[in-house]
């Protein structure tokens, strides 16, 4: 009697699941969305929750069109800027979240989040980092300061959190030119473009490298 041959099974890598901390519209929380949905990160990564600091905030709508489950965790209800991380924190442990992703989040997250999160945070910035990074320095007062210094460039850097404003390793960035006739709104428009591009990539980086 010949012995049937059995077939091996591939093994089967779980997707990474990431959770996205937002504050308004959510452009590049959409970027990832398609990613995944379609992109370079389809099979490999899922947005498995969006929390949104502002209750408002488009990018909660945008996660329920696409059936991610969303929640708006505001400052104002907690005493402190500690327990207010602590409650997004169990809200990401209790969907599993491998890969943490700041998307114009705009509060910043406790030492204690960093802690127990280390390693698996990133965040995007609008500038070529170290350059106008730090406190104060988002959206457009970014902008501002780089077309006030007459640079000939700026970009957009993902880079890995710790616990100093936009000071973590840099894990991908992009440049774009600035115009001689640019504004604060049009070069904003160009550096977004970038990291709607870029944040997906940095994401996919990461995965290779750490998964």
């Amino acid at each position: 009697m010949k012995l049937k041959k059995m077939k091996s099974k591939k093994n089967i890598v779980a997707k990474v699941k990431i959770g996205v901390l937002v504050s308004g519209g959510g452009t590049n929380l959409q970027a990832i969305i398609d990613a995944c949905e379609s992109g370079i990160l389809k099979g490999l990564a899922e947005i498995v929750v969006v929390i949104s600091s502002r209750p408002d905030a488009y990018a909660l709508e945008r996660a329920q069109k696409h059936g991610i489950h969303s929640k708006p965790i505001t400052r104002r209800n907690f005493d402190n800027d500690a327990s207010f991380c602590a409650a997004i924190a169990e809200e990401l442990k209790a969907h599993s979240v491998d890969l943490v992703c700041l998307a114009g989040f705009v509060h910043m997250i406790s030492p204690e989040f960093i802690s127990r999160f280390q390693g698996k945070i990133l965040n995007i910035h609008p500038a070529l980092l170290p350059k106008y990074g730090g406190k104060g320095m988002y959206g457009h007062h970014v902008h501002n300061a780089v077309i006030k210094a007459r640079e000939k460039e700026s970009g957009a850097t993902v880079h890995w959190v710790d616990e100093h404003y936009d000071h973590g390793d840099i894990i991908i960035q992009k440049k774009v030119p600035v115009l001689p006739d640019d504004n604060c709104e049009s070069l904003a428009k160009r550096v977004l473009e970038a990291e709607h591009k870029i944040y997906p990539q940095a994401i996919l980086k990461v995965i290779k490298e750490k998964w």
